[in-house]
Parts: structure tokens; C-alpha cells; sequence
């Protein structure tokens, strides 16, 4: 058997709330799969498994808050004989026995339900928003859910109590999980910090020319030649891309670039494109919108949140000419683009006005040194000057 786990979906969570299973006892399941909805800081994370099998057994029931490592639930493989005790119900109380493997792991059961208050016939509503709800006289009845199948979740409520907040996040708890993460960050990697000007004419000359022929929907824009000119940075200065953890540094042979999203009234997140440097940019700026659109409205993914390898982040759409960024544990670089601004540039020795963007880096002293940063920021350059080979 294999214990399904509640996943660590960033270095600041120490526990989630079970809001949903999307799988049952018997089913059918491969690596990649989504089986549950999980309440964080953050939001409404779908939650994927990582191995083939059929779910034998569901150890924890909806509306209880779960450490991370604490088992959700047990996976069989195909042929494996099921466990001997009977699967507990969805929603139940009752715990199955302990597999033949060993003993069970301590059944978690969710608290006591607040008192009900009428909603939708049919509507899923999960403990906490129902217990917020109660607290702050949400008629539920008027709450549209965003979770699974219309399901009303702890945001859901929150956005009602505060129609200007949009759905999907608390901001409060999300700034408290920001603020630990970021202290933690400064208090345990030794940040150094670099700046580049680059010549970004050539990327938007080009871009100009490749989106005159594109229909609206089908427009290329500049975060996605950011996004792709790092990724494939990266693999070229492997020490940027990966995780310190256990006092070592892990290179990982996949990049997983995290965009910084930020959400509309306030928070941020950084989920995770799979694999940058192998899309091309077609695809690399759909999976940019798709994230953007999914995390805008209060939903992605544990592997999205869970994955990042490296990070990029701009603020130029704010005005910001400069960024330099704080580096998110356990990854150990993040990279920063500002507002282009059109210079006075050297070019074949002639003076010219330029569209100008500083590409800023922020990375960990254990793994990398300025050298090795510069080089890693002029690549990102020299990329960005040849837009036609990204």
C-alpha cells in the first residue's frame, strides 16, 4: 500500500483543510490525477496524486485540518489485494483498520459543525465556510461557490462578507503566510542581488511584426519572451534552477518556472509553468494565460504551487523600472523585469533611442556566486536580443 500524504504546497504551510474528495474507494487513479480539494492560505488547491493505482482506502474525512506528511488516504497497485477492512464512508466517521502492512494512521476527524444554515438544496459547503458564515451572517442562500462542482468554500464566504475582494483567497491569511515565508527567506539565505541593462528593441521590433499576423487571441506578449529567455537561461546555469534543502543544494533537471501573479485587491502567488524551456512560445503564453485566469479566480493546482524551480516576477506593468525580488525557500533564485523605457543607446557606435529593460537577479550565496550570476543575466540578454530562436 501507498500512503497518499498531504502535500507541503510551500514552504510556509504547515496544514490544510480537506474541503473535497473527487475520487472514492475503488476508483481508478495515475500519476497526475486530481482526487481532493484542499483549503489553504492561499486558496481552493486542487490536489493530485503522484502514483498509479486504485485508491483502497480514505483515511481522513472532509472538513478536518491536516498537517502536511499526515496520510489522506491509501493506494494500491494494480493487482494488489485490497486491504481487509472495510473503506470508511465519504463523510463518515468511522476509520478502516490498519492494513496487513502496518498499523493505520491515527484517524482525523474534522470538528464539531457549526450550526446549519439553509443554502442551495444540493450545494456542498465546506466546514470552515459554513462556521464563517454563521459568524458573520453570510446568508449562504446568496453565496455563488467556486469550489468543485459549485461547491461554497471558506473564500467564497469571505468574498460575500467583502464584495470588493475577489473570490478565491483570504487576503489576511495569505499576507501572514507571505510575511512568513519572506522573513524566513531573509533570516536563512544569504541573498546577493545583480542588475542588467538590456537592449529589448530587437524583441519588440520583432513582436510587433509576429502579432500584426496573429488574431487577438493568438498575440504573443513580452512576459512570455521573459518567461522563455530565463527558462532556457537556466538550463545553461543549472545552479539557478532547483531547491536547497537539508543543508544541500538539488539541481533539477526540469524547469519549473514560477510566475508571480498579482491577484486583483491585494496577495501574490507564484505557481509553477511545467517545463518552460521545452514549450515553445505558443504554448508557453497559453499556459501563462491559463494560470493566470485559474489563479485570478481562486483556483490551481498542488503541483503548481509545489514545483517551482526558479522564479520570475515583473512590476513593470506598474511603472517599477527596477525589481529585485525575494528569493522564495526553498528555491534559490528569483529573477526580476522592470518597465521597458525607451533611452538614448550606443548602437554600431551610433546613438539611438532604444526600448531599454533592467533584468534584475536575486540569488543564494550557498549555491552561486556574482560571477556566475552575471553570466547567468547576460545570457537572459543575448536571448532576449534573438527573440526568433526562443
Amino acid at each position: 500500500m501507498i500512503s497518499f500524504r498531504m502535500p507541503s504546497l510551500g514552504a510556509d504551510m504547515e496544514a490544510g483543510t480537506l474541503v473535497e474528495w473527487l475520487a472514492k474507494p475503488g476508483d481508478k487513479v495515475k500519476r497526475g490525477d486530481i482526487v481532493a480539494v484542499v483549503e489553504t492560505q492561499k486558496g481552493a488547491i486542487e490536489i493530485e496524486v503522484f502514483d498509479t493505482g486504485v485508491l483502497d482506502r480514505l483515511l481522513v474525512e472532509p472538513g478536518a485540518k491536516v498537517p502536511v506528511g499526515v496520510p489522506l488516504a491509501l493506494i494500491r497497485a494494480e493487482g494488489e489485494a485490497p486491504s481487509l477492512a472495510a473503506p470508511a464512508p465519504i463523510g463518515g466517521t468511522a476509520v478502516a483498520a490498519a492494513p496487513a502492512q502496518g498499523p493505520a494512521p491515527t484517524p482525523i476527524k474534522p470538528p464539531a459543525p457549526a450550526p446549519f444554515l439553509p443554502a442551495e438544496p444540493h450545494v456542498r459547503i465546506s466546514p470552515a465556510a459554513r462556521r464563517v458564515a454563521a459568524e458573520r451572517g453570510v446568508d449562504l442562500a446568496r453565496v455563488t461557490g467556486t469550489g468543485p462542482g459549485g461547491a461554497i468554500q471558506l473564500a467564497d464566504v469571505e468574498t460575500a462578507a467583502s464584495p470588493a475582494r475577489p473570490a478565491g483567497f483570504d487576503f489576511t491569511q495569505m499576507r501572514a503566510a507571505i510575511a512568513a515565508a519572506m522573513a524566513r527567506s531573509k533570516r536563512e539565505i544569504p541573498h546577493y542581488y545583480l542588475s542588467d541593462a538590456v537592449d529589448l528593441q530587437p524583441a519588440a521590433d520583432w513582436l510587433a511584426r509576429t502579432n500584426a499576423e496573429r488574431p487577438p487571441e493568438r498575440r504573443l506578449l513580452m512576459g512570455a519572451l521573459f518567461a522563455k529567455a530565463t527558462a532556457l537561461a537556466a538550463r545553461a546555469y543549472p545552479e539557478f534552477n532547483g531547491h536547497f534543502a537539508e543543508g544541500a543544494f538539488r539541481p533539477s533537471a526540469a524547469i519549473h518556472l514560477g510566475v508571480a501573479i498579482a491577484i486583483r485587491g491585494g496577495g501574490l502567488v507564484a505557481p509553477a509553468v511545467h517545463d518552460a524551456a521545452d514549450l515553445s512560445l505558443d504554448d508557453l503564453m497559453a499556459a501563462m494565460r491559463d494560470l493566470i485566469g485559474r489563479v485570478r479566480g481562486g483556483r490551481f493546482r498542488s503541483s503548481e504551487i509545489a514545483d517551482p524551480t526558479l522564479t520570475v516576477s515583473s512590476l513593470g506593468d506598474r511603472g517599477v523600472e527596477a525589481l529585485f525580488g525575494v528569493i522564495y525557500p526553498p528555491q534559490v533564485a528569483i529573477v526580476g523585469f522592470g518597465k521597458a523605457v525607451v533611452r538614448p543607446w550606443a548602437v554600431d557606435g551610433t546613438l539611438a533611442a532604444r526600448m531599454i529593460v533592467t533584468i534584475t537577479l536575486a540569488a543564494d550565496h550557498r549555491v552561486s556566486d556574482g560571477h556566475r550570476g552575471a553570466l547567468f543575466l547576460a545570457d537572459i540578454g543575448r536571448r532576449l536580443q534573438q527573440p526568433e530562436a526562443l
